[in-house]
């Protein structure tokens, strides 16, 4: 992956939840979001559609980066085990391509928060 900063192409979605592209290419990304009191479930912690919202975008800008440069594929499918709850602070998605096929990519994603996993999860993306 480059090491340079890349602002990645940002959705109207992944602003309004604050999420931060840091890094895309070579079939990786890494992202983060930062815990605000609008993305809090009932129980004051990381509402899990956030966190959804977090892997999704990762695991598309690290599809998106091995396309000519604009959007290139959907998902398609993604399953996601949730490890550990966010009380505060940001966590950090990196996702990696894992299968780059004609049709179909197989992309995996981790969400830590400093040493400790948050989620771990894995999706399927349909190239268009």
């Amino acid at each position: 992956m480059n090491e340079t900063t890349s602002t990645g192409a940002s959705s109207a979605f992944s602003r309004l939840l604050g999420l931060d592209i840091l890094q895309v290419g070579g079939g990786e990304a890494r992202v983060r979001l930062t815990l605000t009191n609008d993305l809090r479930n009932l129980h004051g912690k990381l509402h899990g559609g956030a966190l959804f919202s977090l892997i999704d975008t990762a695991m598309g800008q690290a599809s998106h980066s091995l396309g000519d440069g604009g959007p290139s594929s959907v998902t398609l499918e993604c399953k996601i085990n949730y490890i550990r709850p966010v009380a505060d602070g940001s966590v950090l998605c990196h996702a990696k391509v894992l299968h780059a096929g004609r049709r179909t990519q197989v992309v995996e994603a981790e969400v830590w928060q400093e040493d400790k996993l948050i989620a771990k999860a894995q999706g399927t993306f349909a190239c268009i």
